[in-house]
């Protein structure tokens, strides 16, 4: 099956985020996905701030999203967009890092009011980078990731099932979009 890369744009440790994305990468895996995740906060904010190309870390973040057929992007709402946290990577990937792939854009954050943040925030920034297709996103309320004392995840049941159908259609499209060499 397809490779996903699965990248959490919070510049938190304990994310629900990240956790979501945890969450949803167990299921693509159960498909037979093999699912690599990847938090940007872990990359060094000197790399990402100072623009370093050629540090080492972002040379292999990079090479993650070449080597991926599919990208789960998911990051919290702040002020009605998403994370600069991630915006800091997608800046220095290359143009058309995106080219040939099937891109996932997921949203969290505390009230309904930032709902459209993935459709005009997200969206033409993963489409300026050559998303072969970008699915329908999904924006998830925090109140709806419930996060157990032992770190595992309870997704409320509306909001688990709008889920399972983004990401069942996200696997889908994965088989169906033909990988194109990425451009210039």
């Amino acid at each position: 099956m397809a490779t996903v890369l699965s990248v959490s744009g919070s510049p938190s440790a304990t994310s629900r985020t990240a956790r979501l994305l945890r969450h949803l990468g167990t299921r693509l895996a159960a498909q037979g996905h093999q699912v690599i995740p990847l938090d940007v906060r872990t990359l060094p904010a000197e790399a990402l701030l100072g623009a370093d190309f050629g540090h080492p870390a972002i040379t292999r973040a990079t090479a993650l999203f070449a080597q991926a057929d599919g990208v789960v992007i998911g990051t919290p709402v702040y002020k009605a967009a998403y994370s600069g946290l991630l915006k800091t990577l997608l800046d220095l990937l290359p143009q058309y890092a995106l080219a040939g792939k099937t891109v996932l854009p997921l949203a969290t954050g505390g009230t309904t009011a930032h709902v459209l943040a993935i459709d005009y925030a997200l969206r033409p920034v993963l489409s300026s980078m050559g998303a072969a297709h970008v699915v329908q996103g999904w924006f998830t309320l925090d109140k709806d990731i419930e996060v157990g004392p032992d770190g595992g995840v309870t997704i409320a049941p509306g909001a688990d099932r709008a889920l399972t159908q983004v990401v069942d259609r996200f696997s889908d499209a994965l088989g169906h979009v033909p990988r194109l060499a990425a451009a210039g």
